[in-house]
């Protein structure tokens, strides 16, 4: 399977979180990404398809802070990281905001996403790299191909950042899919979390089906998204699956909630696939409590093509670096592509 990437997403480094009320070292390593890349065999580097596809998902004002606010934190006399403190949970709306600590707050939801000085070129080239893979498809007729997205993407919003996620990969890759006429689009995500930003930017939309499987949220990060009853609005009801499981949910138990999740896709006539993958349902995961094992992940993208659609995988979670590219390589070979 060929996979796209590019170095400039290493440059991403803060360098501390706030988790569980203390801090602690950030998760979100550029180790992660070295260890997936180790395993590849045809990774190739990606093209810059520019803003344009970016700006079909996220605000412009939005992306205006995105790529500023290092700049201004430091303007502004600080060290370190921009982080935000302050979020409005009630009357949010679009305000000239003029100091950056407001503006964190504004276009963010926890305090675990820091802003470094390259946070803003790794997630342009990560979302550069869904977009090649997708263009790769397109112009190959190919089944399918390997976005390795770092920074992820699966929680950023329209206006919003969180969960380590800057722009939203997947979200752009299906938009840009859509445009190219390779729909209807269909849009799974497997990772241990719930991908709220891609629930929300496709909430009312009738031509993106979404569907994720997922720590039950009345426990598990992001907690305020993500629960059954949240299936569409407006003329997107009815397509929005939400299924929430338990922690120590093994693969026996996974795999038939999967077949849930595919028939839905199937049913409702989707003829490409983005698959939001994180590989942080593994058992070792140091911030996750699902119970997959390495042996399982073949399985499961067995499963997933058994669908027979051209299937986008873009990279989101996972944690247990020592782990991670074997799982990674894991999951890819169960396509029948190789890595």
């Amino acid at each position: 399977m060929i996979s796209f990437f590019d170095d400039r997403q290493l440059g991403h480094a803060p360098t501390q979180e706030l988790h569980n009320g203390g801090w602690e070292p950030y998760n979100e390593t550029a180790a992660r990404a070295t260890d997936i890349a180790s395993r590849l065999v045809d990774m190739r580097r990606s093209s810059d398809f520019g803003i344009d596809p970016i700006l079909a998902v996220h605000s412009a004002d939005y992306i205006d802070f995105l790529s500023t606010a290092f700049r201004q934190w430091q303007d502004a006399g600080r060290s370190g990281d921009a982080l935000g403190y302050t979020f409005p949970i009630v009357g949010r709306r679009p305000l000239n905001l003029s100091r950056i600590d407001a503006r964190l707050g504004a276009y963010s939801f926890d305090a675990a996403t820091p802003i470094a000085a390259h946070s803003w070129d790794a997630a342009y080239w990560s979302a550069q790299s869904a977009l090649s893979a997708l263009d790769h498809m397109a112009q190959n007729s190919a089944q399918s191909a390997f976005a390795l997205c770092r920074p992820p993407g699966h929680h950023a919003g329209a206006d919003y950042m969180g969960g380590y996620c800057y722009l939203n990969n997947a979200a752009i890759a299906a938009r840009q899919a859509q445009k190219a006429g390779m729909g209807p689009v269909a849009i799974l995500d497997i990772d241990y979390h719930h991908g709220n930003g891609t629930q929300d930017i496709f909430y009312e939309d009738p031509e993106i089906f979404f569907a994720s499987i997922h720590a039950d949220p009345v426990a598990d990060y992001p907690f305020y998204w993500g629960h059954q009853d949240e299936t569409g609005a407006g003329e997107g009801i009815g397509t929005n699956l939400n299924i929430p499981l338990p922690r120590g949910t093994d693969y026996r138990h996974y795999q038939s909630t999967l077949g849930t999740a595919l028939d839905a896709i199937s049913k409702w006539g989707a003829k490409f696939l983005v698959l939001s993958f994180g590989a942080d349902t593994y058992a070792g995961d140091p911030i996750s409590e699902f119970q997959l094992q390495t042996g399982d992940f073949p399985r499961l993208a067995q499963d997933i093509s058994a669908l027979a659609m051209p299937t986008l995988i873009v990279m989101e979670g996972g944690y247990a670096v020592d782990a991670l590219g074997e799982n990674v390589g894991a999951f890819l070979s169960g396509f029948g592509h190789g890595i």
